[in-house]
């Protein structure tokens, strides 16, 4: 298949907000495909290139763009995967130099729609609508299978491109083959936010409340003495995690699948930020010597999996009896609770220990792997600076045509400048959207690709949950999920958060001395 015929669809699914149109749209596509272009498409529809990141920075995007773009199409899909294949994989000395000639001997083949395509799929940019729950859908359709049997295989295997080809090749009869199974690690189950405590009350009447960690989601699958460990992205880290290693090979329980999370605690066992826990899973030497200076803790929520027996559709309340009942020791403090004034009183200490806040869940709600629904909700304690936008990005998808994702600085008092601490294009009403695009056009400096700069006049609120470390910001400090709360008319940028403000809320929400600026 053309590249050239998945980018037309891609901007069909993109122009509309129908999800008929989508889900027809992407099953006729993929009724087109053959073998390996099947996950390749799926992929590329879902936002991601099947190699993860490649090694690929922006300014390497930047200038593998200037290339001229080809004027008929010829580009097949499995060619380009073949390439981005040789990009990740590349090594040694001129690595860089190598990767961008790659790039740009790819984009020269390319037309400007596929550029366009390609260098928003590289940067992480395309949002073009075709979540995996509509890609879900359309391989339904295309198969004339149900939908639940789509999704329930998905969730199982982890890998929606696998269970496409497997559909379209085998037909939707196959897809009984993707049962729970140990070494198989599936999608986690995903929450969605709750702005309090009355909020998630109000939606689930009676929840268990437990703590909400800043910690590393793992997944830990045990078969006897043979324990493996998986993160997030079902990544096998089980050489990163000794410790959690040891501990669950002392449960008397022979088979197990637990859902949870792992965390570096200090001596007074209050947490370490996130960066800190994420130091483990970034190093394959030395972890011995880490794990001295940087023990972790396992917390596990779930049980998925006892003993030859299938847990992810028993109630949560079900599957958490059984997680006390195997692994006692691992399970995360745990409250159900339906009294708005004693969640909320948990909801104070787990802040006032320096966690991230609570999660509440549905008792009699099933594991739904990969899900973002309304059976887990998230409450977190969210800040909020007022800062100056200093750039923004045109948008894609929905979005094209507006200016999007800002560019956020805080102020700096010594040099009368800004510096940035991030990027957001989350909580921007369309509304907002129009206005904002007008307003930074009518302020615009100059241009970079896709970047519009601005003078630094627009003064806007953003909420974030904390702060982290990033050698990628002259501050060394960035936002962890900022969104536009709102513009502030009212406030000129000299009254704009200062630097150093930001500074001392890392220095009190953390303990820690902030990074030096660059």
């Amino acid at each position: 298949m053309r590249l050239q015929q998945l980018v037309e669809a891609s901007n069909t699914v993109a122009a509309t907000r129908s999800r008929l149109v989508k889900t027809a749209t992407l099953a006729d596509l993929l009724k087109q495909m053959r073998g390996p272009e099947i996950p390749i498409a799926v992929s590329y529809l879902s936002g991601s290139l099947t190699q993860g990141r490649i090694g690929l920075g922006w300014t390497a995007v930047a200038d593998a763009r200037s290339a001229g773009a080809a004027e008929h199409p010829s580009l097949e899909l499995v060619e380009v995967d073949s390439v981005f294949e040789k990009i990740a994989h590349a090594s040694g000395a001129g690595v860089s130099r190598l990767r961008l000639e790659l790039l740009r001997g790819l984009l020269t083949r390319a037309t400007r729609d596929e550029q366009d395509f390609l260098i928003r799929l590289i940067s992480g940019e395309l949002r073009q609508g075709a979540l995996e729950g509509i890609l879900a859908e359309a391989i339904a359709k295309a198969t004339n299978t149900p939908a639940d049997a789509v999704r329930q295989a998905a969730m199982m295997c982890g890998n929606l491109g696998e269970v496409a080809h497997t559909a379209l090749a085998e037909g939707g009869s196959a897809l009984s083959r993707y049962a729970i199974q140990l070494f198989r690690p599936v999608e986690p189950m995903l929450a969605s936010p709750a702005d309090n405590v009355a909020e998630a009350l109000e939606w689930l009447h009676e929840a268990a409340f437990e703590l909400k960690l800043d910690g590393a989601r793992i997944q830990i699958h045990k078969a006897g003495d043979d324990v493996k460990v998986f993160s997030r992205g079902l990544r096998d880290v089980t050489a990163a995690v000794p410790e959690v290693v040891e501990q669950v090979q002392t449960l008397p329980t022979r088979e197990l699948i637990l859902d949870g999370e792992v965390i570096a605690l200090g001596k007074d066992g209050r947490p370490h930020p996130f960066q800190e826990t994420m130091r483990r899973f970034g190093r394959k030497l030395q972890v011995d010597e880490l794990r001295q200076e940087l023990p972790l803790t396992p917390f596990c929520f779930d049980c998925l999996y006892v003993d030859g027996r299938a847990m992810t559709m028993e109630p949560q309340r079900v599957r958490f009896a059984a997680l006390l009942d195997a692994a006692p020791g691992l399970a995360m403090q745990h409250r159900i609770l339906s009294d708005k004034a004693q969640a909320e009183d948990f909801l104070r200490e787990a802040l006032a220990f320096g966690h991230e806040g609570l999660m509440a869940k549905a008792m009699d709600a099933p594991y739904a792997a990969g899900s973002r629904g309304r059976s887990w909700l998230k409450i977190k304690h969210a800040r909020t600076l007022d800062l100056v936008v200093l750039a923004a990005e045109w948008g894609s998808g929905r979005r094209r045509g507006w200016l999007s994702n800002l560019h956020l600085g805080a102020r700096d008092p010594e040099t009368g400048g800004f510096v940035m601490l991030g990027k957001t294009f989350k909580g921007l009403t369309d509304e907002t959207l129009a206005w904002q695009t007008a307003a930074c056009l009518e302020r615009e400096t100059g241009r970079d690709g896709h970047i519009v700069f601005v003078r630094p006049e627009l003064v806007v609120e953003i909420a974030f949950n904390d702060l982290q470390e990033s050698p990628h910001y002259p501050g060394g400090l960035a936002l962890r999920f900022a969104r536009v709360k709102g513009y502030r008319p009212d406030k000129t940028p000299s009254q704009a958060d200062t630097i150093e403000t930001v500074q001392e809320i890392y220095r009190v929400t953390t303990g820690r001395r902030p990074p030096a600026r660059a």
